[in-house]
């Protein structure tokens, strides 16, 4: 098969709405930092981590005669007026990343074997056995940062990552992570509220409140933890808001994470949504994956945090609540009011 021109790839990429593209021959992934992860047991109860542990490591695995990885990433810092106090992740309050990358990484495929007949992909938006942020380090586009996010020199680490296996070769690949530029900076480290950040570049996510927000959705948030639910119910950007390499963020103009309208509520709406406003807002959006108790449960636990005396009757009513997720919290939250 002949060698694919980068140059035309990465037009076709910037066509499909990519903001940055890189490539990597693949190669496989020393074993040692995932599996010490896994050992150490910061991967939570998010047992598949584990479990396509190989595939992760050797792409080879996912697409048989795996030549090429291009890592693609994507620029998503909005500032909107209506949602600047949204105790949601920036990256949530639009429309479901996963569908946008997605989206645009089936255009790109499409371009390809189209422009390329007989090259074979495979792809993946964040929930395939592929490590992102390996790959966009090795193609070039930036470097693990301190904080365990992928930090770009045009975007910081306001960017999400696609990534596309092919089997064939490019003519250029990139030179692997870029330069590091965190230095001796301590911010995130310092200001992770659950000191989440255990170092070189990893999370230990039963301490995230990312993960707390979002993939543990079934429990009660251990109190340590969900004391820190200040304005925070869906995921957690303060150790992006920190990071002196985000100060020139750059605003992403593209629609599609633009901010929808569950991004304007506050943590008392947010608690007290009904079954059919949920159904109306929330589908299409990151926030489904918190599901409806889940996303109730944490703005509960932030009402108790900010101790909001507006707030006692939705949770005294809350306390009755059919969801044994939402009336626990509840309880404990009025718990916080008391003098």
């Amino acid at each position: 098969m002949a060698v694919l021109p980068t140059s035309q790839l990465r037009e076709l990429a910037s066509l499909v709405g990519f903001d940055l593209v890189g490539f990597a021959r693949a190669e496989p992934i020393p074993p040692a930092f995932l599996m010490e992860w896994l050992e150490a047991g910061f991967a939570a109860d998010m047992d598949w981590m584990g479990e396509r542990a190989a595939e992760r490591l050797d792409v080879d695995r996912l697409l048989p005669g795996a030549k090429t990885v291009i890592a693609f990433a994507n620029n998503y810092w909005r500032d909107d007026a209506e949602s600047v106090d949204s105790p949601i992740a920036r990256y949530a309050r639009g429309r479901d990343y996963h569908s946008t990358l997605r989206d645009r990484m089936k255009a790109f495929r499409k371009a390809v074997t189209s422009t390329f007949p007989g090259v074979g992909t495979y792809g993946s938006v964040d929930s395939g056995p592929l490590m992102e942020k390996v790959w966009a380090a090795r193609a070039g586009l930036g470097y693990v940062g301190k904080n365990g996010c992928f930090i770009t020199e045009p975007y910081g680490s306001w960017v999400l990552l696609a990534t596309l296996v092919l089997d064939a070769e490019v003519d250029a690949y990139g030179n692997g992570p870029a330069e590091n530029r965190c230095g001796s900076c301590r911010r995130c480290l310092m200001s992770c509220p659950t000191g989440a950040l255990v170092g070189n570049g990893r999370v230990d996510a039963r301490a995230c409140l990312s993960y707390q927000t979002i993939e543990n959705r079934e429990h009660q948030v251990p109190e340590a933890f969900r004391l820190k639910f200040d304005n925070l119910i869906f995921g957690c950007d303060i150790c992006q808001q920190v990071c002196p390499l985000n100060r020139h963020p750059v605003f992403a103009e593209n629609p599609r994470f633009a901010p929808r309208a569950v991004a304007e509520l506050g943590t008392l709406e947010l608690a007290g949504l009904t079954p059919e406003q949920y159904e109306h807002l929330v589908p299409g959006t990151a926030l489904a994956r918190a599901r409806y108790d889940g996303l109730r449960r944490n703005a509960v636990y932030a009402l108790g945090v900010s101790k909001r005396a507006d707030a006692r009757k939705l949770l005294e009513k809350l306390c009755g609540d059919s969801s044994e997720l939402v009336r626990t919290a509840a309880q404990w939250a009025l718990s916080q009011l008391e003098p």
